[in-house]
């Protein structure tokens, strides 16, 4: 088994350098939150003091980092673990940033002699959890072939999209496409409240008919339908509204900066600016519907 380094251990992290112990690794920790670097270290990783601490020594690295400027600074900034890291160690990050910084950060690892992947996420707290995620690569195909062991412990589907910054990108799509798809579904279901038909009816029909999604299926956002599901639990996250609009973000920087026309992705991109400026940033993103019907959903 192996010695691995975990630099971002909250509520996705967190779970996924659980599963890596769970497996037989030694992981050795670190996060800017003492109370969550508790919570992993309790699940039987090692403390480390810093990030160049959890860096050494150690065969590969995997970091969960909250967005690009976080990433630039554990890597290449203060957090120096480029310059901490033994020779021959891999480089996984696992955080959702813009795909330029990705492509720096690739950059900068190989020029100092490292293999690195960019392997964002999707599946939310409780695919982590399970070790179900899917993840999205993007790098050499031998930097690839190193980290599929350990991504294989922490995901379920695991996808090589191509080169560096082609699991960012492969994430930007994604995720505006679940916003669009998550709003349309809210006023679908806000619809057929006020046409009268039976949550459970609708369903149960668009579930096999052409409207069918991912999102219906396992994120509906009314309660009772999907038993897992935060409109269960008070729209508690999941997936928080501000980690959607960050998405949104990300995918409108680069659908603009290439002048891709994107209507869909600006207008999920405000109404879900809308839901965390009203307050629902820690809400889960599936809460819109609250928003866009502008009452509680019971």
């Amino acid at each position: 088994m192996a010695k691995i380094g975990f630099i971002g251990v909250g509520n996705m992290g967190g779970p996924m350098a659980a599963n890596l112990i769970k497996d037989g690794h030694e992981v050795k920790a670190y996060d800017v939150v003492g109370q969550t670097l508790s919570r992993i270290v309790n699940a039987g990783a090692i403390q480390a003091s810093d990030p160049a601490d959890a860096v050494s020594d150690v065969e590969a690295v995997v970091t969960m980092l909250p967005a690009g400027q976080h990433v630039n600074d554990v890597y290449v900034g203060a957090g120096k673990v480029l310059a901490n890291l033994a020779p021959g160690t891999l480089l996984i990050d696992s955080s959702t940033i813009d795909v330029a910084t990705s492509r720096a950060m690739h950059a900068a690892a190989v020029d100092a002699g490292y293999d690195m992947l960019d392997a964002p996420v999707s599946g939310g707290v409780t695919g982590a959890e399970a070790g179900t995620l899917t993840i999205m690569c993007g790098g050499s195909d031998e930097a690839f072939a190193r980290a599929k062991p350990y991504l294989d412990v922490m995901g379920k589907n695991i996808f090589h999209a191509g080169g560096p910054g082609a699991g960012q990108a492969a994430k930007a799509c994604n995720n505006m496409l679940l916003a669009i798809n998550m709003i349309g579904l809210s006023e679908a279901f806000n619809l057929s409240d006020a046409l009268g038909l039976e949550r459970e009816t609708l369903f149960d029909i668009v579930s096999t008919a052409s409207g069918g999604s991912w999102a219906l299926s396992n994120y509906t956002p009314v309660p009772e339908l999907v038993p897992t599901t935060p409109a269960n639990n008070n729209f508690n996250p999941g997936f928080t509204g501000a980690m959607m609009l960050k998405d949104l973000k990300l995918s409108q920087d680069a659908a603009q900066s290439l002048d891709v026309s994107s209507p869909l992705g600006a207008a999920a991109t405000m109404l879900f600016s809308l839901y965390c400026n009203e307050g629902h940033d820690a809400d889960d993103f599936s809460g819109i519907i609250r928003m866009l019907r502008g009452k509680k959903v019971d």
